[in-house]
């Protein structure tokens, strides 16, 4: 019994002083693990830094953006009148409802440049009813977004370049819409009157009338009031190019009855 005894204590504490090497083992390799922490220094490379540069002409997953004009709005460094990809009903619609939730605080809804922000005593934002915007290249649209101009700061972080695109597209539709004739109506569309489309939505048919057009939406004005806001002037102009190419393909109006059928005045 003794021996027994005796032998199984002696088992008990070669496990136990198995189990304490191993802890003691885990714990020492895990804590002296090789890795680099960020930003400590390194003896490993001669420049002293654990942080390596990346790789010369390597290009990260899904950023290659090997076409130029399409995240740029560019072509040898100037805007063209183009979209890079065909503009259609969804395009538009797409356009729209991007441009209401950006756009319309400085530029309103109809794009006159007198948006609430506008009203409250920011700087005016431009007209794109105006004779300026009007010969104005698409791409010129696309290239304020991403880079900013004058008081409009970039909206590149917050709108995709597909995203900016489309509402390029929609601020052509809607200067179209102030200059559309019947002959630009597609065949077999019929055309209503904005007038009766506004009543037919329950709204008076004044709401289907005139734009109104701020008298001061220069870039370089002062703001409304005495409130300081804005950047300094815009600057140079812009040469004049052909009238816009893209015609939409849907019906457009000025009013809220949008999208229901082209106008004419």
């Amino acid at each position: 019994m003794k021996t027994n005894r005796k032998r199984s204590a002696r088992l008990l504490a070669l496990a136990s002083a198995a189990a304490l090497l191993l802890i003691a083992g885990c714990r020492q390799d895990m804590q002296n693990q090789p890795k680099m922490i960020p930003q400590r220094e390194s003896s490993m490379f001669a420049d002293g830094r654990s942080a390596r540069p990346q790789v010369e002409h390597t290009v990260a997953r899904g950023q290659l953006d090997a076409d130029e004009y399409f995240y740029t709005g560019l072509v040898d460094g100037k805007e063209q009148n183009a979209m890079p990809y065909p503009v259609t009903l969804e395009v538009l619609e797409r356009g729209q409802e991007r441009f209401n939730v950006y756009c319309t605080p400085c530029h309103s809804r109809v794009g006159n440049g007198d948006g609430m922000i506008v009203q409250r005593g920011y700087k005016p934002a431009g007209n794109y009813h105006d004779a300026k915007h009007l010969n104005q290249p698409l791409s010129h649209y696309f290239y304020v977004m991403t880079n900013g101009f004058g008081a409009m700061p970039d909206y590149s972080a917050q709108i995709t370049p597909v995203d900016r695109w489309a509402i390029a597209a929609y601020i052509r539709a809607l200067q179209l819409s102030q200059n559309a004739t019947l002959a630009d109506v597609p065949a077999g569309v019929q055309v209503q009157n904005l007038k009766d489309i506004a009543v037919s939505e329950g709204l008076p048919a004044s709401y289907a009338g005139p734009w109104p057009i701020a008298t001061d939406t220069d870039a370089n004005a002062e703001p409304h009031t005495e409130i300081v806001a804005g950047a300094p002037g815009e600057g140079a102009g812009y040469p004049t190019v052909n009238q816009p190419q893209i015609k939409p393909p849907v019906k457009t109006s000025e009013s809220k009855a949008a999208g229901k059928a082209p106008a004419s005045h």
